[in-house]
């Protein structure tokens, strides 16, 4: 069978800890997953994700490529430059190493960005030419979309919107700088914010959760505190709304999105968050009154955004005729 854009497809989300690998339909079904720890070589890397796809493909033969999202500086070559969480990857060639071992068309990108991808094909970004997607989790990863695509810069390595400095006299972001917007507005950042409570004895409620130990404060504490409705995990919580807002009024001002669309584990805590997130950025952007309204909304394919992204970009390489 030729293959078509209209073949199935092999996503790819390959994380610090964890590589997933997805089956996927051009209509973004996931017909069948598979987990698995993140090697710690290129080798094994490589490996897993191709005797994964073999055992995968029994569902459909046709399937006709593979895409890759993975945390870290990927150029237009597929190879990742470095990952601060992946060891093996440090100038790794990704995409001719799998494209040697599956014998098939292998495109790879950053995880934010094929999750951008997924969100515009088949999520909250469907029919939105312009859009930022934002993701809060350990760190701050994102994507732009600009006149229907991903905004991907000239060398790969564009939206790598948690490092950029916000306070030079900031915390120390986690690739090393001061301030970076990450430094503020990540999962770890809220843990921080805790534990500083908890330390003048301003957080009750969370240093509980944490069995009374402040060096023990999660970001989840602050959180799952906040969902109780224990008023000083919720001032926490505004706090950290407000750190959000900076860095997204920022990247509004820049790129004039439609609409901004939020992803990752923060999300979870639903309006505790949200509902201050919207209070902190709404009003804040530039000629904010004289201008429509961008709305802040919940991404829609959650964790599964990585794989049917990274199937997605496999595909656009059916459509544009590789080999």
């Amino acid at each position: 069978m030729t293959p078509t854009p209209r073949s199935s497809t092999f996503g790819v989300d390959l994380g610090g800890t964890n590589t997933r690998v997805a089956l996927v339909d051009p209509d973004g079904t996931i017909v069948e997953q598979r987990i698995g720890p993140t090697a710690t070589t290129l080798d094994g890397i490589v490996e897993f994700i191709t005797d994964t796809a073999r055992a995968l493909s029994h569902h459909r033969p046709d399937a006709a490529a593979l895409g890759v999202g993975a945390a870290g500086m990927v150029d237009r070559d597929g190879v990742i430059h470095y990952s601060p969480n992946v060891p093996a990857f440090l100038r790794a060639p990704v995409r001719a190493r799998l494209t040697e071992s599956l014998g098939l068309p292998v495109a790879v990108d950053n995880d934010a960005n094929v999750a951008a991808l997924a969100e515009l094909v088949y999520g909250a970004g469907r029919g939105c030419d312009d859009f930022l997607l934002v993701t809060l989790g350990t760190g701050v990863g994102g994507g732009v979309v600009v006149n229907g695509k991903v905004l991907r810069g000239a060398h790969g390595f564009a939206a790598e919107i948690g490092h950029f400095q916000v306070d030079p006299h900031g915390p120390r972001c986690a690739c090393g700088e001061l301030g970076h917007w990450e430094a503020l507005a990540s999962g770890t950042a809220l843990g921080a914010l805790g534990r500083a409570a908890a330390a003048r004895g301003e957080a009750p409620s969370v240093l509980a959760l944490a069995d009374g130990e402040v060096s023990g404060i999660r970001g989840t504490h602050v959180g799952e505190a906040a969902q109780r409705g224990a008023p000083d995990a919720v001032a926490l919580v505004v706090e950290y709304a407000h750190q959000v807002a900076i860095g997204l009024v920022g990247l509004v001002n820049i790129f004039d999105p439609d609409k901004v669309l939020v992803s990752g584990g923060l999300v979870d805590l639903g309006d505790v968050l949200l509902g201050p997130l919207a209070a902190a950025f709404h009003g804040r952007i530039e000629g904010a009154p004289y201008r429509p309204a961008v709305p802040v909304v919940v991404a829609e394919l959650g964790g599964s955004a990585g794989m049917i992204g990274a199937a997605a970009l496999a595909r656009e390489l059916l459509t544009l005729g590789a080999p």
